[in-house]
């Protein structure tokens, strides 16, 4: 696991300056506190930081072939890597080290531009070739791994954070509004937008080629539904056994390793599935909070004791506050997800006993796990009922009832219900994933932000992916969600808390789930064995079932979150109210004022649940003044 970075001038007499190399490199320090590598001639200059894992003596990088005529830095690992090489090597490769990153560099000189089809891994990767003046990236093909790049039509600058990019002087710093108001309606920037308007992301899946000054994208990867016929006997078994095959290539490793254990079947499956493949016991790491609605420690227990795991845990307070700027210092731009927090704290002490640790994401988005997808289904009866009882008693009745402090519960989670039902049917169940209504940003945003973007195409990216969706799968609604959230949650909003939160503490983290031929497999399964009745996960749980306590298999699905609204209320009060104060708000001139006001004061009265907004928007303002004034 490392952080890379590389520049390339367009023209050939413009030399890569190696300080400029070495800045970018800095800025990513916390991503590779083991090794800095540094290689440059003439007009392309590669980084890195390394985070040592596979190959502790020889696996330095960049790593070149044999004239030195080919250069890589790559971020991540490759699992399939050691059956690469000996298919490698048949064909007259020579290796000169163990890593796993050179197989991708002989890799390219037999396979050329479509070399990462032959990987099975999690990456972002930058080859330089000198002979033919091209540079090749790569992103894997679920986005587990960043890769950010700018691009002037004179020097092609990119990384694996958005903060080394900006370490080139001159880099300009506009913002893209059409991403702020993504980030404000979702909470994230669905790529290839980043909140600065001349940098963006390499979407999961693609690769990018300069060529001769010349940039070119194609797509080397796409989910495809091959509609396998399997009965439910054999759908179990090879999840079982997919899966299990995952865990045991993601094992692979020359440091200690353990598990982020959140007492969800996620992770209690990775967990049991870990414990398999170890002749020692797994190491797990858990987080809890004060507030029994959000503390799942109880479940946590019951895995480590069944599988007598080395457990650790922690339980956050709400002084973790006190580590907001620092953390969003290492998201770069704005992410309006509460866990973050616990997201941080679990990294940070796992990194005390392990530098990898497994987690069990990805697993809602393979077999509907979250709410909202139950959600989508239970609106399709709600909108039979007569509107006088909809709109004249359930509607208004809720709209009445203050939120409960609880986590869900009834009422929190019908008043959450209702608002989605207030959205376009066809958003289908990500009207749930919506935080910010069109109606809100008429009060929330001044005119001058208000004719910056347009608005009318909040949803844009969301319709063109349920476009592709159809495409993938005409007939099943509930994987054409799936895909939908695959190609936008996961990847812009799962994956980077993750990778984010836990490279900031140098602790590299596995997904098992997203093992791209896992993602194949489950893809290729029709809806109905994925959400049974109001029953998620089903065909998991069925797979599973002899691996987990009762306890895990039936309960509900809670979430990794924090009791931000309650914190907002009282220990964040003070933060919330100077970071949101009407003279900064009224300075800056991109949000009124009053309404921000307004907002803040219902949510400290009780009668409303603003902490979603207050939170995005808190996180934008700190982001704001970090990176723009």
């Amino acid at each position: 696991m490392c952080g890379i970075c590389g520049i390339v001038n367009v023209s050939k007499d413009h030399f890569v300056d190696q300080e400029n190399l070495k800045k970018m490199c800095s800025a990513m320090v916390h991503r590779g506190p083991d090794d800095e590598g540094i290689k440059f001639e003439r007009n392309a200059g590669l980084g890195m930081r390394r985070l040592s894992i596979i190959d502790l003596v020889t696996g330095n990088q960049p790593i070149v072939n044999e004239d030195e005529s080919i250069w890589i830095v790559c971020n991540g690992e490759i699992y399939n890597h050691m059956t690469l090489r000996e298919e490698l090597k048949k064909k007259g490769h020579s290796f000169r080290t163990k890593s796993d990153v050179e197989s991708i560099l002989h890799a390219y000189e037999e396979y050329g531009e479509d070399c990462s089809k032959k990987l099975n891994g999690m990456f972002a990767y930058i080859i330089w070739d000198q002979k033919k003046n091209l540079l090749l990236a790569s992103r894997d093909h679920i986005g587990i791994k960043p890769f950010y790049y700018y691009f002037d039509q004179k020097r092609l600058i990119c990384a694996s954070e958005l903060k080394s990019i900006l370490q080139i002087e001159g880099i300009p710093r506009a913002i893209d509004f059409q991403a702020l108001d993504n980030y404000l309606t979702f909470e994230y920037i669905p790529g290839p937008l980043t909140i600065f308007e001349k940098i963006k992301k390499l979407l999961p899946g693609h690769t990018m080629i300069m060529r001769n000054g010349n940039i070119s994208i194609k797509q080397y990867w796409r989910i495809r539904n091959n509609h396998f016929h399997h009965d439910l006997i054999e759908s179990k078994r090879s999840i079982r056994e997919l899966l299990q095959d995952s865990v045991k290539i993601q094992l692979m490793s020359d440091v200690p390793l353990g598990v982020f254990l959140s007492g969800g079947i996620d992770s209690s499956i990775i967990v049991a599935l870990m414990a398999q493949e170890m002749n020692q016991p797994v190491k797990t790491f858990s987080i809890g909070f004060e507030d029994s609605t959000y503390n799942e420690l109880e479940y946590t227990r019951l895995i480590a004791k069944k599988y007598n795991t080395e457990h650790h845990e922690f339980i956050v307070k709400p002084d973790a506050v006190s580590l907001t700027e620092k953390l969003l210092d290492y998201l770069d731009e704005p992410l309006g997800d509460f866990s973050i927090f616990p997201t941080y704290l679990v990294s940070k002490m796992a990194h005390k006993y392990v530098k990898v640790a497994l987690s069990g994401d990805g697993g809602d988005e393979l077999f509907a796990g979250y709410d909202t997808y139950l959600a989508d289904k239970m609106a399709t009866y709600y909108t039979k009922l007569p509107e006088m009882l909809k709109d004249g008693i359930i509607a208004k009745l809720f709209e009445s009832i203050r939120p409960s402090s609880k986590k869900k519960g009834f009422i929190n989670r019908t008043k959450r219900f209702l608002e989605g039902m207030q959205l376009p049917h066809n958003l289908h169940h990500t009207r749930w994933m919506v935080f910010l209504k069109h109606a809100e940003k008429e009060l929330l945003y001044t005119p001058e932000l208000r004719m910056s973007n347009s608005m009318d195409e909040e949803y844009q990216f969301i319709y063109r992916y349920f476009d592709e969706a159809m495409d993938y799968d005409q007939g099943d609604t509930l994987n054409q969600q799936l895909y939908v959230d695959l190609k936008t949650y996961l990847p812009d909003n799962i994956l980077v808390k993750v990778d984010r939160m836990s490279m900031s503490t140098s602790l590299e983290t596995r997904v098992p789930f997203l093992d791209y031929r896992f993602v194949e497999l489950i893809s290729s399964f029709p809806g109905h064995l994925k959400q049974k009745g109001l029953k998620t996960k089903w065909i998991l749980k069925q797979a599973m079932k002899d691996l987990l306590p009762q306890e895990i298999l039936t309960r509900g699905k809670e979430g990794f979150s924090i009791p931000i609204k309650n914190w907002l209320q009282n220990e964040l009060k003070p933060m919330m109210m100077d970071v949101l104060s009407p003279n900064k708000i009224k300075r800056e001139g991109f949000f009124n004022e009053r309404y921000i006001e307004r907002l803040k004061a219902e949510h400290l009265n009780g009668t409303q649940n603003h902490s979603h907004r207050l939170w995005s928007l808190m996180v934008f303002e700190i982001w704001m003044q970090k990176y723009l004034n």
